[in-house]
């Protein structure tokens, strides 16, 4: 599988953490984010990521901010885009089961390094539950979103 990842300034140390976990299980990984310590706006840094899962080069992302508040709220402004902040793994795999959630977000200092493997790793291997209320209540938020 094929997963962008984007950060800010913030989270530059994490990302290059959650790289090296994803390769070491096999993923492809396409870093869309910073990789300096230098002051950067998350809003911008979700830009590139998005544009790569609406143009289908990756499957799906990861997007890592202070909090991953501000980097999900900038996500979610992107057509087709259904971002979730999650500080623990429930959350992820609900997000994925029940809302076919197409990017994780989370904060570099909110979770631990160990804990943000463990996010991950539950939002790349839970599928979409398919059941008929969650498909109808995600293509009701697309289609509030077209309306837009």
């Amino acid at each position: 599988m094929k997963v962008g990842i984007c950060n800010d300034h913030a989270a530059t140390a994490l990302k290059f953490s959650v790289i090296e976990h994803l390769k070491a299980e096999g993923y492809e990984v396409v870093n869309y984010g910073t990789d300096t310590y230098d002051s950067s706006d998350y809003p911008l840094c979700a830009v590139p990521l998005c544009k790569a899962i609406q143009n289908k080069e990756v499957e799906l992302g990861i997007a890592i901010c202070a909090t991953g508040v501000g980097i999900s709220i900038a996500c979610n402004k992107h057509k087709g885009i259904r971002a979730c902040c999650c500080s623990e793994t429930t959350s992820a795999r609900l997000t994925k089961e029940h809302n076919n959630a197409n990017v994780i977000c989370f904060g570099a200092k909110i979770v631990s390094e160990q804990m943000a493997f463990d996010i991950v790793d539950t939002f790349l291997t839970t599928p979409f539950s398919n059941v008929d209320r969650h498909i109808r209540r995600v293509d009701e938020i697309a289609q509030i979103e077209n309306e837009q």
